[in-house]
């Protein structure tokens, strides 16, 4: 790799410094990593997973709270895995790790016909590895490398092709309820990431099973939130926005709001109409001029 300019040094550093305060932003806000944790880092060899292990070592270091960390690698047995890679990069850096042998790879290409895509039962099976494996290390927590932007495009794919408002929290129970799974970098954007994996060099291991899936849902998804970013700059901010700043009672999900039991009250009531008010909404991520909204005259 080119030694880096005094000017790209700069930015480097820059960018280092916003994953790690929008990591730490994240991690704070929902309490993810306590005094004495063992977080199982679940590293795939992707650009995400190398970031996410990188910044974890860098709080591990500052924090005023002790925990572990120990990457663990499934090696689902794709043709062609260069299974030195991960073992070598981790040993370089002295970071403890448990690399997985499972061979799902077969399993996916048995049970889903050629054409299909292949992500569902691979996840399924991964996860299920993954839990195993947190029990008998005896972890605490395990990290996984979801960003902000995976987490907008799940929203979307449950919106479009699925009929529910659900994204990927950044802190949850999984599904046996024995484990807490938390997202580090929920606030960090991919696009940082990307150029934060450059400039480090981490060596990337790409996916052989569905990399030849070009029609994924999620690729169709992705494809127009990168649009809306160019097209619409802070667009996708307030949409990141959005999903922290939810109001139950102007939805209809009868489940997470009380509608049947309303009744009406003397005094102002916080959660009536006034969110129809204002003509005018700001967009104070991006600092983009105010957008008014004419009032409808007919439908057409």
């Amino acid at each position: 790799m080119q030694p880096l300019s005094g000017k790209q040094r700069y930015s480097a550093n820059k960018l280092q410094k916003r994953l790690r305060k929008e990591a730490g932003n994240a991690m704070m806000e929902f309490n993810m990593i306590e005094e004495g944790d063992k977080i199982m880092v679940c590293l795939s060899g992707g650009k995400d997973s190398f970031a996410m292990l990188d910044i974890l070592r860098y709080f591990q270091k500052i924090a005023p709270i002790h925990f572990e960390i120990i990457a663990v690698n499934l090696d689902q047995k794709q043709p062609g895995f260069p299974e030195e890679i991960l073992p070598n990069y981790l040993d370089a850096l002295g970071v403890e790790y448990k690399i997985i042998e499972e061979d799902t790879y077969s399993i996916v290409k048995d049970k889903i016909p050629e054409g299909k895509t292949t992500c569902s039962l691979c996840s399924r099976l991964r996860r299920g590895i993954l839990y195993r494996t947190a029990k008998e290390l005896g972890a605490t927590k395990i990290a996984l490398g979801h960003h902000r932007d995976d987490i907008l495009e799940t929203l979307f794919l449950n919106l479009f092709y699925g009929g529910k408002l659900k994204a990927m929290p950044p802190k949850l129970v999984s599904d046996n309820g024995q484990h807490i799974v938390i997202r580090p970098l929920a606030y960090c954007r991919e696009k940082d990431i990307i150029r934060y994996a450059e400039i480090q060099a981490y060596p990337i291991i790409p996916c052989n099973l569905c990399g030849s899936q070009p029609n994924l849902q999620r690729q169709v998804i992705k494809g127009m939130l990168q649009a809306w970013d160019k097209s619409h700059p802070g667009r996708i901010e307030t949409m990141f926005t959005a999903i922290k700043n939810i109001k139950p009672s102007h939805l209809m999900d009868a489940g997470m709001y009380d509608f049947i039991g309303l009744k009406t009250q003397e005094l102002p009531f916080e959660e009536g109409d006034i969110a129809f008010d204002s003509e005018e909404m700001t967009n104070r991520e991006s600092r983009v001029e105010p957008i008014t909204v004419q009032p409808m005259k007919s439908l057409k």
